[in-house]
């Protein structure tokens, strides 16, 4: 009877915990719900007081949205037995890391999955914004040369694995650091990680790459994201007048624990 009375409390206190959770979430910027998914498009106050980033990122948003509603909707005409766990649960939040210079705007795109298979799924990707003209850039003006195989990239990915080993021992999981699982990150900017800007102890600057990659991309999943880090200064000799303006300083104490 103590038992029950206690499982009850628990139980209680858990569905009170849940609602109280689900009632403090904030309300998606867009949103399909319907029998076979709820999809959630979210973003942070940041970036939604910058009118043109916020359109932005709603646009590709919505269009991510209405990629899974449609595949879900078939899925659930193709298995009649769809529904038995409920609908797909999706959602991608986008979050600014930094702001470098009042003008670059590093941006973290974070997706969650859940088809009701054996664990839900998630992944990030990055988006570098150009405040001055508008428009998302990649990481290219900042370097002298960023050709697949070139002397930059060679040297980013030697960094990218060197952080990636040492962030496997920081979780005792040193026996995946190993070239197999390493392999897919390739000395070309299509191919070496998403990238955001790391903030810096120096105002306006950069202290150098962080290199996102979801669960899977270098480890098992049960190891979760990894994010490397590249401090400016061992890409300095590739580095074009615009990215010497704009990296400096050292990464602030206890941003390795940022997403």
């Amino acid at each position: 009877m103590k038992f029950m009375t206690r499982l009850s409390v628990a139980l209680a206190l858990s569905a009170t915990c849940s609602f109280s959770a689900h009632a403090a979430d904030p309300k998606p910027d867009a949103v399909v719900k319907t029998k076979s998914i709820e999809v959630r498009v979210l973003l942070d106050d940041r970036i939604k007081a910058d009118a043109a980033l916020a359109a932005d990122c709603l646009a590709e948003g919505k269009k991510w949205l209405d990629k899974n509603a449609a595949e879900a909707a078939a899925a659930r005409k193709a298995d009649p037995q769809f529904s038995r766990d409920g609908g797909w649960e999706f959602e991608r939040k986008y979050e600014i890391r930094s702001v470098i210079a009042d003008r670059y705007v590093s941006v973290l795109r974070n997706d969650y999955m859940n088809t009701n298979g054996a664990h839900p799924n998630s992944d990030v990707n990055t988006i570098l914004w150009d405040k001055a003209d508008n428009k998302r850039i990649s990481i290219r003006p900042f370097f002298t040369e960023t050709a697949d195989n070139g002397a930059t990239m060679k040297a980013m990915v030697k960094a990218i694995i060197a952080s990636l080993r040492t962030e496997k021992k920081k979780r005792d999981a040193s026996e995946t650091a190993t070239d197999e699982w390493f392999k897919g990150v390739a000395p070309s900017l299509l191919k070496v990680g998403a990238v955001t800007l790391a903030p810096s102890t120096e105002a306006g600057k950069s202290s150098g790459l962080a290199f996102h990659y979801p669960p899977y991309a270098v480890g098992p999943y049960a190891e979760g994201e990894y994010v490397a880090f590249v401090p400016w200064e061992t890409l300095k000799p590739y580095l074009t007048a615009e990215g010497a303006r704009n990296f400096g300083g050292a990464r602030p104490k206890g941003d390795a624990e940022e997403p």
